[in-house]
């Protein structure tokens, strides 16, 4: 209280409690006030491409700048290329008969089918990556760029007329931005939007075959583009890389290091200067003279012994000091980064001397629902898309002759997607604890084979497969065998 607020206070109580709850009311958040704590706080509200457009450019060019370059921001970048796509995300077909049994048949022939067709020579229009490598490509450029666009093209070139192109959100033509076409739609950053912001074509610059920008631009409907960036506001039109908020960490962490290492450089260097009392070159004083000093320049080797001139003197300069100790300072750091991008300390430094067993599973559970979310949104917005797709270019190229697809189309575009999965940290452990949560029914056999990117039904047909191999046909395996030191023969 003020003397003021005092003063009402020994008047009347009631008013004073009234002035202090309302002076309270005024000031709400501490975030929100314009304190001496907050005066160099200042922020400006507007959409997210007004916040996005100004900086995308330079943030997507840091960040691949630091991926090129960092060790540490490669670390965050690679656990998610290891963990959401790995061996890659499987596709199995699930159409089922009129008795609603899965048609093993038709199921086994569109598997085949889709197999030959992720190789790099039918489904890529260049030729060069599997459909496993553009998944991978997939998370790392949505992770460092903030996106990533692939076009659907209809060719000759593969087993059928369907194929995809990988391109940069760099080739957007941003040179349309804010522009309206004669529909009454806005092109904003290259892409053209209705008026509910759902995007109708796409523009990209053409390019010669060296990579200049030909000055030219090619507009492409929006039902060939899969564009893939994570859209966090409802006003977000075009990507920024993810990375934006963990960059300057790592940037520190750089620079950090790289002044370590050259204070340790200067810690290990001997420096030795020789005093004369005639410092310029006379007679019996040859060599090479330094403009600024004067004096010869000489160097030392190890082990060298090297007679003075009359009137030398040596004086040796020894640096001394103790290397600071920069393990916490990044270790801080880089859990920090890691923390941003929604994985543990472990995961992004591979740093496992400070964990046990609770620790690192209960770190690994929480990484792992980081990677599912990815997982699912690359299945939802890319992998579907592109399945679909390519049942409907294999019937319409008669690859799979299916008569009533048109009419049930939705009974044959049935399929799932399996995950690759995740080892056990102690497998006897998670074993005796699927095994109980199985028998007590808790948990389902497809749960179980899909945590570890296996398909249930093939773990049980070449469990089957083995067992009858056990019983049947391991036997007459054995009559070779030796019997009392003699071989058994027919």
């Amino acid at each position: 209280m003020n003397w003021l607020d005092r003063g009402i206070a020994a008047v009347s109580p009631r008013w004073a409690y009234n002035r202090m709850a309302w002076r309270d009311s005024l000031r709400s958040y501490d975030a929100g006030t314009k304190s001496r704590l907050n005066a160099n706080w200042t922020t400006v509200n507007g959409t997210a491409e007004q916040a996005n457009q100004a900086h995308r450019d330079v943030l997507r060019a840091r960040a691949r700048d630091l991926e090129r370059n960092s060790d540490i921001l490669e670390g965050l970048i690679n656990p998610f290329e290891r963990n959401v796509i790995g061996t890659g995300i499987m596709a199995q077909a699930k159409v089922a008969d009129l008795d609603g049994n899965e048609d093993e048949k038709l199921n086994a022939e569109i598997e085949e089918l889709w197999e030959e067709w992720c190789h790099a020579k039918n489904c890529d229009v260049a030729g060069t990556q599997c459909f496993d490598e553009f998944q991978a490509m997939a998370v790392r450029r949505k992770k460092v760029d903030g996106g990533i666009i692939f076009i659907k093209c209809y060719t000759d070139d593969g087993i059928i007329p369907f194929c995809l192109q990988a391109k940069e959100v760099d080739e957007l033509d941003t040179s349309y931005s804010l522009s309206k076409t004669s529909e009454g739609n806005r092109i904003i950053g290259g892409i053209e939007v209705n008026q509910y912001n759902r995007p109708v074509a796409y523009y990209f610059k053409q390019y010669s075959p060296d990579g200049y920008w030909t000055g030219g631009t090619e507009r492409i409907e929006a039902n060939r583009v899969i564009y893939l960036f994570s859209k966090k506001r409802p006003t977000q039109i075009r990507e920024v890389t993810e990375l934006a908020r963990t960059m300057p960490i790592v940037k520190e962490v750089n620079e950090f290091v790289e002044a370590i290492s050259v204070k340790e450089r200067i810690l290990a260097c001997l420096s030795v200067f020789i005093k004369k009392n005639t410092p310029t070159g006379t007679v019996g004083r040859g060599g090479i003279i330094d403009k600024k000093s004067g004096y010869p320049v000489r160097s030392i080797s190890p082990g060298m012994i090297h007679e003075l001139q009359p009137g030398d003197d040596v004086t040796t300069v020894n640096p001394s000091g103790q290397s600071s100790n920069a393990k916490e300072f990044i270790m801080t750091q880089q859990r920090i980064a890691g923390a941003g991008q929604g994985l543990s300390y472990e995961a992004s430094s591979r740093d496992m001397s400070q964990v046990n067993y609770s620790s690192a599973r209960q770190g690994l559970l929480e990484d792992q629902r980081t990677y599912q979310m990815e997982q699912k949104y690359l299945i939802d917005h890319f992998c579907r898309e592109v399945y679909i797709e390519f049942i409907i270019s294999a019937v319409l190229s008669g690859k799979l002759p299916i008569k009533d697809f048109w009419s049930n189309t939705k009974k044959y575009l049935k399929h799932d997607w399996v995950t690759p999965g995740w080892s056990w940290i102690d497998p006897l452990k998670e074993v005796r604890a699927n095994q109980f949560a199985l028998e007590s029914g808790m948990d389902t056999l497809a749960n179980i084979c899909g945590s570890r990117g296996l398909d249930w039904k093939e773990v049980m047909k070449q469990r089957a497969k083995e067992k009858a191999f056990e019983k049947g046909l391991f036997p007459q395996e054995k009559e070779g065998e030796e019997v009392n030191g003699e071989e058994k023969t027919e």
